[in-house]
């Protein structure tokens, strides 16, 4: 055999079966890797819009109420993760009234009620003399109002629940628990910070 009849593929040049598989998998390897980057800029797009809007995240966030001369009977409102939220003035006058009152109570110690560990105690409350609490009725959801003479508390006139000063309802009310307390701190002595806790 002369050197023109010789194959033009040198010996050197031929692909073992072992290395193809290298290839192969090399190949696969970086193609699953360009598919893996390709799906996560694909989906960030989606995957942002799936967060809450800034609307939204505001909406959930603590607000600030300012108690700056807050008398007994005076209730303040304000709205938070859309819900009424009460700040109610008391003084030792109506204490006592709700005291005197306890045994027509449903729940008068709060034990089956919302509220954080630190207002479960007998006045709801950081400081005796106010009272926060999400303005809804427990029962169907309604707002109460105060009643007319404000040592009573407040009565819900949709189905006529009665809560006394510290939010805990009356027996026989439709109502089955206490108002709830939301999370708050004072931040000073002129404001409460609701949805936050000291804790926090």
């Amino acid at each position: 055999m002369t050197e023109k009849n010789a194959t033009p593929f040198a010996a050197d040049n031929i692909v073992t079966e072992d290395e193809k598989i290298k290839r192969r998998r090399l190949l696969l390897g970086v193609t699953g890797v360009v598919g893996g980057v390709s799906v996560a800029v694909a989906a960030t797009p989606f995957m942002s819009s799936l967060r809450p809007s800034k609307k939204a995240r505001a909406a959930g966030a603590p607000i600030k109420i300012n108690i700056a001369g807050l008398k007994p009977g005076e209730l303040r409102r304000d709205v938070w993760r859309l819900k009424p939220v009460w700040v109610f003035g008391r003084d030792q006058e109506m204490l006592q009234h709700a005291k005197s009152q306890e045994e027509q109570l449903t729940d008068p110690a709060s034990t089956a009620s919302v509220q954080p560990a630190y207002c479960q105690n007998e006045n709801r409350s950081i400081k005796e003399n106010i009272f926060v609490a999400i303005g809804l009725c427990t029962h169907l959801g309604c707002s109460p109002g105060q009643a007319t003479n404000k040592k009573e508390g407040f009565l819900c006139a949709c189905h006529g629940s009665r809560f006394d000063v510290a939010g805990r309802v009356f027996g026989g009310s439709p109502a089955p628990d206490n108002l709830i307390i939301p999370p708050h701190r004072y931040s000073n002595d002129d404001e409460i910070v609701i949805g936050e806790d000291d804790s926090a």
